[in-house]
């Protein structure tokens, strides 16, 4: 499909790449990584002719589409968002007009003559043509992606111009993702989904039909999208089979390799080196010597590029808290008619490192900012607990920084007792490198404010953290910085992040925020899914067994003919009465009724146990659980009380027709 030979990419003086080979083949999906300022998103625009190559050749099929997303810069604006994304399917959309001007030429035209047989076969074509391209579902794909990238359908109607920049590029995105190129270049996709629709973009991803390449720097994203890598390392391409995972495991083996290979070449060549310089003068030894010479010019030198150096910050830690932080009661938010959060109850200790979870707009900011006070809450109360300082980190945080102060200045009064060393060290992972330190705080964009202000709350933190996407604008280096340092962390943590293997790794419990109420999940993201999907295998069993329930009712009774043989079996009115139970059917209703006279005492006793334990507060978490299993016995036992009750409607039905 597409290749690079020899390729080669200059910045400036600076070298990206070099000697660059490499086949894209169709249907690969293939991760494109490397440390910051590599030249990763340079590639991506040689490969969609953005920009050129200064050495060697990018060949193209012939034909072939490629779909371009960038990190940003993109504004639409002008139509709708429906119309928008309408607009990658002009081709089918003009065929739709052709088709409908053929068809009124055909009913004018003379069946005889050659225009009409001209017409027949232009329509024809085009009818296969619209079918092949599903056009008749032109509607469906676009609100099916838009539904998925977290569109509702009140904002299909909206011009493109009232969106952020964000969703601007998910409206990009979803016009991509609709055209179906035969390459797709995605720059960093998921800096502005949710993930929500990250896990959407997941599975769309995994059953495209061509080929795409990724940047990002989300490793489950990764893990679960692609089968190839190909890093920039050391201004070469290196290609690796398999996932991200697989990718770090390759890497190691192969630094490892390299390493034991340039410890070999050093000792050849000092060997070399060795002889030449001891028998250099001897005239006996010329010739042996000028081989050694020879030999040792001929060598290519192994290079071992310097590796950026791992950082391992570990937060101060603070003065502990009492055991509960805070805790949350019959808490409700509205803003005019809306309302987000409506009683809602729940606690967290110390110690806790919670993930809030749910769909875009269902209310995590919101929960974060009343828990910090920032908002108040429109009912109920937030209570911290004993010695409970808490710190807020808000997607808006750069807002707050003095922008007069400088970058290392600033840093080094927040953290005083840390030396300069490591501060720069900790600026550095986060991206601020060389003189970047001594820029004054406001001349810095919204992003890299961000960055630092994560930064400097790493450096002096309170013992209660509340952090409102602290990933966003992280590349891995940094994302791994601020796991391990928030897994060492003796407070507590509360968070909101899109990236799952953030999530997975920190998270020790999850509360759910969904339709005005919150879940409290035990344990990681990966947990609370399995807790999902098995309450969704529940639902669905209970229904699928109500189903059989009502089926089986039905089939006891077997409904006669209109009329038997003979006449002999003829109804005594219009209406059909049942015929007798079958005996084995009888028995089997009589069973089942005898046990639920038995099960539904033991339930209703259960019911009012748990309503006694609801009596005794033990805590807000316990009093969640105990509302919630109170709900499902109640359930329960209404689904069993009617089942009884039908049963002995239709045995006494059976026993009336018996007399």
């Amino acid at each position: 499909m597409l290749s690079l030979q020899n390729a080669g990419k200059r910045f400036g003086p600076r070298i990206l790449f070099l000697e660059a080979n490499w086949l894209i083949r169709s249907k690969e999906k293939t991760a494109l990584v490397g440390a910051n300022g590599t030249g990763k998103s340079t590639l991506m625009k040689v490969l969609t002719g953005l920009e050129s190559l200064d050495y060697g050749a990018l060949q193209q099929t012939r034909g072939m589409s490629i779909g371009y997303l960038p990190q940003e810069g993109l504004q639409l604006a002008g139509r709708s968002v429906f119309e928008e994304c309408l607009t990658v399917f002009d081709e089918i959309r003009d065929m739709t007009r052709e088709i409908e001007w053929l068809s009124g030429q055909l009913a004018e035209l003379d069946h005889t003559s050659p225009e009409y047989d001209a017409a027949a076969e232009r329509f024809s074509m085009l009818q296969e043509r619209f079918h092949a391209l599903d056009g008749y579902a032109l509607d469906a794909q676009v609100g099916g992606v838009l539904t998925g990238l977290g569109f509702g359908k009140e904002d299909w109607s909206r011009r493109t111009d009232e969106f952020s920049g964000g969703w601007q590029m998910r409206i990009a995105l979803a016009k991509l993702l609709l055209a179906k190129p035969n390459l797709l270049l995605l720059d960093e996709p998921t800096n502005h989904l949710d993930l929500e629709t990250r896990n959407w973009l997941e599975d769309y991803l995994r059953t495209y039909p061509f080929g795409y390449i990724l940047i990002s720097h989300d490793r489950y994203f990764l893990d679960v999208t692609i089968d190839r890598t190909v890093e920039i390392w050391n201004k070469r391409l290196s290609i690796y089979q398999g996932n991200f995972t697989s990718y770090l495991k390759q890497k190691d083996e192969r630094r490892a390799q390299l390493r034991a290979a340039y410890r070999n070449q050093r000792e050849q060549i000092e060997h070399l080196e060795a002889f030449i310089n001891r028998f250099r003068s001897q005239a006996t030894k010329a010739r042996q010597v000028q081989s050694r010479i020879k030999e040792l010019e001929k060598i290519e030198r192994i290079e071992i590029p310097e590796e950026e150096p791992a950082i391992h910050f570990k937060f101060p830690q603070p003065p502990p808290s009492g055991r509960m932080v805070v805790e949350a009661e019959q808490l409700t938010k509205n803003y005019g008619a809306k309302q987000v959060l409506n009683g809602v109850h729940f606690s967290i200790e110390r110690g806790d490192r919670v993930a809030l979870v749910g769909v875009n707009g269902a209310g995590k900011s919101t929960l974060i900012r009343l828990l910090t006070g920032v908002d108040a809450p429109t009912a109920g109360t937030v209570r911290l607990g004993h010695n409970v300082v808490s710190e807020y980190f808000a997607q808006d945080q750069y807002k707050v920084l003095d922008g007069d102060a400088r970058m290392l200045d600033d840093i080094s009064r927040a953290a005083v007792k840390v030396p300069e060393s490591e501060l720069r060290s900790l600026l550095g992972c986060f991206l601020f490198s060389g003189d970047d330190v001594f820029k004054q705080l406001g001349v810095l964009s919204g992003g890299e404010r961000n960055r630092y202000a994560l930064a400097r709350i790493l450096v002096s933190p309170s013992n209660f953290l509340l952090l409102d996407e602290p990933t966003n604008h992280l590349d891995m280096r940094a994302k791994d910085v601020l796991l391990d340092a928030l897994a060492a962390f003796s407070g507590t943590v509360i968070f909101v992040s899109h990236d799952r293997y953030f999530i997975d790794r920190l998270a020790t419990r999850v509360l759910e925020v969904e339709n005005g109420t919150v879940t409290s999940y035990e344990g990681n993201y990966e947990d609370y899914l399995r807790r999902k999907e098995a309450q969704s295998a529940a639902v669905a069993a209970l229904d699928t067994a109500a189903q059989a329930r009502q089926t089986e009712s039905a089939a006891l009774f077997v409904q006669p003919n209109a009329t038997g043989a003979n006449g002999a079996d003829e109804p005594d009115s219009a209406t059909d009465r049942p015929r007798r139970l079958n005996p084995i059917k009888q028995r089997q209703m009589e069973e089942r009724c005898a046990f639920l006279e038995e099960e539904i005492p033991r339930l209703e006793a259960a019911i009012t146990q748990t309503e006694e334990q609801l009596g005794v507060y033990v805590s807000a978490s316990e009093t969640q659980r105990l509302v919630a299993e109170l709900d499902e016995q109640r359930a329960a036992l209404t689904a069993l009380t009617t089942e009884w009750e039908d049963l002995t409607m239709q045995l006494e039905t059976q026993a009336t027709q018996n007399m």
